[in-house]
C-alpha cells in the first residue's frame, strides 16, 4: 500500500535517531558500504570500480566508495524528511527504485542488507532505542522499493 502509517511520535523519534547518524553522513555511509562489501561480497559485483578493492582499508579511502556512501545517506535523509507525507516520500523512493531495478539491475535483497547494516551501526553507536525508533522506517523503505521492483517486472 502507498499509505504510510507513522504516528507523529514515531516520525519525531525516527528523525531524532536518523539525525544522530546523518551528522557524519559521509563517514557513516562509507562504513555501511564497506561493511556490506566485506560481509556480503557479492554486492561488490554491481560496482565495477570497487571490484578490485579487497581490503576494507582500501575501500574506506576510496573517493568512489565515500561518494556513494554519502549519496545513499542523502537519499535516505530525503525520505526521512517526508515520513509524514506519503506522496513526497514516494516521490523520492520511486525514481530511485526504478533506476536500481531497470538501469542498474540491483537485486532488491540488497536494500534489506544495507538497511540492516544501518540499524546495526545505529545500535552500536547510539544504543537499542535509537535502532528501534528507526526500524519501521527501514521496513517502509524496503516495502516500497519491493513494490516498485514488482511494477518494473522483477
Amino acid at each position: 500500500s502507498s499509505t504510510m502509517s507513522f504516528s507523529e511520535a514515531e516520525v519525531q523519534s525516527a528523525r531524532g535517531a536518523w539525525e544522530k547518524i546523518y551528522v557524519d553522513a559521509e563517514d557513516n555511509g562509507t562504513t555501511v558500504l564497506v561493511r556490506m562489501f566485506t560481509e556480503h561480497s557479492h554486492t561488490k559485483s554491481y560496482f565495477t570500480h570497487f571490484k578490485g578493492m579487497d581490503s576494507a582499508e582500501e575501500m574506506k579511502q576510496s573517493d568512489q566508495v565515500r561518494g556513494h556512501g554519502k549519496r545513499v545517506f542523502t537519499a535516505i535523509n530525503d525520505m526521512v524528511q517526508h515520513l509524514d507525507n506519503s506522496e513526497a516520500f514516494l516521490g523520492v523512493v520511486s525514481p530511485l527504485g526504478k533506476k536500481h531495478a531497470t538501469q542498474l539491475k540491483i537485486d532488491p535483497k540488497n536494500f534489506r542488507i544495507i538497511c540492516d547494516i544501518i540499524l546495526q551501526l545505529m545500535e552500536e553507536k547510539f544504543g537499542g532505542d535509537c535502532k528501534a525508533s528507526f526500524e519501521k522506517v527501514t521496513n517502509e523503505i524496503c516495502a516500497h522499493l519491493n513494490n516498485i521492483y514488482k511494477e518494473a517486472g522483477w
